[in-house]
């Protein structure tokens, strides 16, 4: 086992920072009772300043590991940059948090999910753990990091399956034939240090005859802002026919959030798009005023899927994935992983087509857990089997990633729109797939069993499988 590390607790300002402090504190308990010698920082690091400056601290300290403390969600530069400045060893410590209906507290995983894709990017070897500091087993688990040990092996897919092989079924050629010549529509870039949403038009064009344009997000609020009013009142109308609590959220950020609505249908006009990706965060808050989530849900339902932070391939990924199932489709994070409960939670801020919640409930009107505005609709996804894909171009190849499971009658996990599923794979073993393949951060998810449907639409594109 190492004896001397050096330690980056990467955090952002805008989740539970009292809650992330609560769970450094046992962290570094559990570091300290390692005997381990801790240079860079025990503090949260909120920003890029005071990451840099750890990370120079604990370089120059020249550590036999360093480690990463995910202990909320962040982007990936930082770790990008990590990974640059230090050459050796290299590990990730993320936590889970309790599964209590309440907002996203820290969402941890998540922020591991974007890092393992951006490591992957560079080819970048790494060693994890996803592991609460008063689990037990959680002193031998970390053992074992220290040690070398619980290493993201690099996983692969498959190889392509023969286009003109005649197990390949007609369905898989019809798929890829209907996304010839669809077109989405890109407002705005996507953010900083999300790797998982960049994209080349080249490629994309190339892989399913897709197009794509670039749209300013200042298109689209200029759109929203000269919405009619009266169109405005006739959507919240029809909107609360399936969600409740209208009244109980700011209503001028209501009726700026249901002109996004309007204005999205207007460019979708305008323009013949099928699908948008969307830079939904920070400015249509900062800038604009209001979320975009719930127009995210009614397109959705509309079979007009977005997909958020303005993931271009996560919008591909809808539309094969809604033309596979003939169904609305949501583009969920994975956020929390139970491996004694052999469970999952999928989960976003508030964005899920209403057919997924349970006949004849109501979603709950919310806002953002972090921005503090509405419109978001909040209800848990109903049970049934599911089917997850992505487009991905994880360590710089294009695949089909898959994943099969069955969506539990569990409640809300957090606010927002979330569902428990139980993986057809277990849950350790999942995580350790979706880590060492260096998977994107969002995924396609639809009601029914359609793996076959997948993998021979993947055939008839010329993309390996991997399935998870």
């Amino acid at each position: 086992m190492v004896s001397r590390i050096g330690l980056l607790p990467l955090a952002r300002s805008t989740f539970d920072v009292p809650f992330a402090e609560e769970n450094l504190a046992g962290m570094l308990a559990l570091l300290d009772k390692a005997g381990v010698e801790i240079h860079g920082s025990r503090r949260l690091l909120p920003d890029t300043d005071s990451a840099r400056l750890a990370l120079k601290e604990a370089i120059a300290a020249e550590p036999e590991l360093l480690l990463i403390l995910q202990v909320t969600f962040t982007d990936a530069a930082m770790t990008s940059e990590i990974a640059a400045a230090f050459d050796g060893p290299l590990a990730i410590w993320s936590i889970p948090e309790p599964r209590a209906g309440g907002r996203l507290r820290l969402n941890s995983f998540c922020g591991l999910n974007l890092a393992s894709h951006a490591l992957g990017l560079r080819d970048r070897q790494f060693s994890w753990l996803h592991m609460d500091p008063q689990a037990a087993g959680a002193g031998a688990a970390l053992g074992e990091l220290l040690g070398g040990g619980r290493q993201a092996v690099p996983l692969y897919p498959d190889a392509v399956a023969d286009a003109a092989d005649d197990t390949l079924d007609k369905g898989g050629r019809d798929v890829a034939a209907a996304l010839k010549g669809a077109r989405i529509g890109r407002i705005g870039g996507h953010p900083a240090g999300f790797d998982t949403c960049a994209y080349d038009a080249g490629k994309l064009a190339a892989l399913a005859g897709v197009e794509v344009d670039a749209i300013d997000l200042e298109k689209l609020f200029s759109t929203a802002r000269d919405a009619d009013p009266a169109s405005v009142a006739a959507l919240r109308e029809s909107t609360a026919q399936d969600v409740e609590g209208l009244d109980a959220v700011n209503q001028e950020e209501l009726d700026r959030s249901l002109a996004l609505r309007l204005a999205l249908d207007a460019l979708r006009g305008e323009g013949r798009y099928d699908a948008f990706a969307i830079r939904c965060w920070p400015e249509t808050f900062t800038e604009y005023g209001g979320a975009v989530c719930g127009a995210v849900s009614m397109l959705g339902e509309a079979r007009a899927p977005c997909a958020c932070e303005a993931d271009v391939y996560g919008a591909l990924t809808q539309l094969l994935l809604q033309t596979v199932a003939q169904a609305p489709v949501f583009l969920t994070d994975l956020v929390d992983i139970d491996s004694d409960d052999d469970s999952a939670v999928v989960w976003h801020c508030g964005q899920a087509p209403v057919s997924m919640m349970v006949e004849g409930e109501k979603a709950l009107a919310a806002i953002h857990s972090n921005r503090r505005m509405p419109l978001l609709l909040e209800f848990a996804l109903k049970p049934g089997r599911v089917t997850f894909a992505r487009v991905s171009q994880a360590r710089g190849r294009q695949f089909l990633a898959i994943a099969s499971g069955e969506m539990l009658d569990r409640g809300k996990s957090f606010t927002g729109t979330s569902g428990v599923v139980r993986f057809d794979t277990p849950a350790d073993q999942f995580a350790g797939k979706l880590i060492a393949s260096g998977l994107e951060h969002h995924m396609a998810l639809a009601y029914g069993d359609h793996v076959d449907a997948l993998r021979s639409t993947a055939g008839a594109l010329g993309l390996p499988v991997l399935q998870l």
